[in-house]
């Protein structure tokens, strides 16, 4: 039984139904992304957490298992909670396979991310 989160998708060509928020430069937030957006920004603003999201995304194959990624400088178990903090704000999904758990960035969360910080082109 998995117990990953099922993340929405990014459309491809830019329509509508990004995961998240349109660019800042867009128009203004409503609540509802503006929480969406501040939840995602909040648990990455640990530098744990950051190194850890950091780590998951660059890992080879897309996807890490925690046995890989716990040298952070803090206990194991300070590792699962930043870990639990990263899946709660959409930011990662997760598989256990035995006894370890996988971790991924979902490539629409980066997309995502990368979109709402994106300033139109002026060309």
């Amino acid at each position: 039984m998995s117990t990953a989160k099922v993340l929405p998708l990014l459309e491809p060509d830019g329509q509508d139904g990004a995961p998240c928020c349109p660019p800042l430069t867009e128009r203004p937030m409503t609540a509802e992304e503006a929480g969406t957006a501040a939840r995602m920004f909040k648990a990455l603003g640990d530098p744990v957490r950051l190194r850890l999201f950091s780590a998951v995304a660059s890992h080879a194959g897309g996807e890490a298992c925690v046995c890989d990624i716990s040298d952070v400088g803090v206990s194991q178990p300070t590792v699962s909670h930043h870990l639990k903090k990263l899946k709660e704000a959409g930011l990662l999904s997760s598989e256990r396979r035995g006894t370890w758990v996988y971790y991924r960035v979902e490539p629409s969360v980066l997309a995502a991310m990368g979109k709402l910080l994106t300033a139109p082109s002026t060309a």
